[in-house]
């Protein structure tokens, strides 16, 4: 008869791509029991991944029904998304459990775009998500997700989010006129985002996705020293010139403490339509060098493909457009390698303190 020992060391080798390590270092590995030829176990990730359950329990099952003695095997699969630690000089949110910074050097790279399909395919997964457009100056999320000329109502205190396709959204291009330009200086933008920020009834969510601006100005500043950013991720193409900007913005986020949890690499090939030819047109391995200079994960690359941009501009992204389609599992494969990213650090545990009280 199989051990628990012989078991758990069998499973110890067992790799998730999403995660690139193994489920036991992971500690996924819930509830084992060996109980003569009889296994059962629970499978529980720190992240959104429905899509992949079912490949996952067969993966377990394969592995230990071809082990001697073994009889029957049973594996449920589930996910768990928790709260996880943020900047030291920031509280937590108590109703959002995650906020990914998505941010790029410069603009033109296709930030936006990548910021709805990522929390589109969290969202695919299982997950509670907000989309929080940032970029004051030129808000482009109304239209990326089908909202256009929508506006938000109110219960007299708070904004209520607009939804569309399984996800929350707030935007100032949902409360002006599309074509009324942000003539504002730095202290009144700010203010502004904050206030949309504050001012919005979220409800419970696992992870509240941040479109931010190009650059590294004051609307990234202040998104480091009073929102709660538990990582970020850098969009980037693999032109130099893309790339130039785009170190700036992982260093500025190494210097306020917030850790990167990856890169996309955007437009990295196109595939003519016609004939299948692959042809790098922004140059090619910039994102992969870019992730070995700075030891960050590279989380995906995506072509340069005419249906995402025609996704976008229609209010039906890849994800939601064509949900089994290629696009869209590139797109959930980088959205659950993001997630696996925010599992792995460390937990919050802020709500469990008891609160400090100082006696004179």
């Amino acid at each position: 008869m199989p051990t628990l020992e012989a078991i758990q060391s069998l499973l110890a080798e067992l790799e998730n791509p999403d995660a690139g390590k193994s489920y036991a270092s992971a500690r996924c590995i819930k509830n084992l029991k060996v109980e003569g030829g009889a296994v059962s176990l629970d499978v529980v990730l720190g992240y959104p991944g429905q899509s992949r359950f079912d490949e996952i329990r067969q993966q377990f099952e394969a592995a230990l029904t071809g082990v001697d003695g073994v009889k029957t095997v049973q594996v449920n699969v589930s996910s768990r998304v928790i709260a996880h630690a943020v900047q030291p000089s920031v509280k937590r949110l108590g109703n959002i459990k995650n906020i990914i910074a998505v941010a790029s050097g410069k603009g033109g790279v296709g930030k936006s775009t990548t910021a709805a399909n990522l929390a589109l395919a969290l969202a695919a997964e299982g997950a509670q998500v907000g989309l929080l457009d940032a970029d004051i100056y030129g808000p482009s999320l109304p239209q990326i997700m089908g909202l256009t000329g929508v506006q938000p109502e109110s219960d007299g205190e708070t904004l209520l989010p607009l939804q569309n396709h399984g996800v929350k959204l707030m935007s100032i291009g949902a409360l002006v006129d599309p074509e009324q330009p942000m003539i504002w200086r730095a202290p009144i933008v700010t203010q502004a985002l904050m206030q949309i920020f504050n001012d919005t009834h979220w409800g419970e969510l696992d992870y509240l996705v941040v479109d931010l601006p190009p650059g590294t100005g004051d609307i990234q500043l202040t998104l480091s020293q009073k929102v709660p950013v538990t990582g970020a991720v850098i969009v980037t193409t693999p032109q130099d010139i893309a790339l130039l900007d785009a170190r700036k913005g992982l260093k500025m986020f190494e210097k306020v403490n917030i850790p990167i949890l990856g890169i996309v690499e955007n437009m990295s090939m196109h595939v003519c339509s016609n004939c299948g030819h692959v042809e790098p047109i922004f140059g090619e391995g910039g994102g992969a060098k870019m992730c070995a200079d700075y030891d960050v994960a590279l989380l995906g690359q995506l072509p340069l493909d005419l249906s995402i941009r025609l996704g976008a501009d229609s209010g039906l992204p890849s994800v939601v457009a064509e949900p089994d389609g290629k696009i869209a599992g590139l797109y959930k494969a980088m959205a659950r390698k993001m997630a696996a990213k925010v599992a792995e650090k460390a937990q919050d545990y802020s709500s469990k303190l008891p609160p400090v009280v100082v006696q004179k």
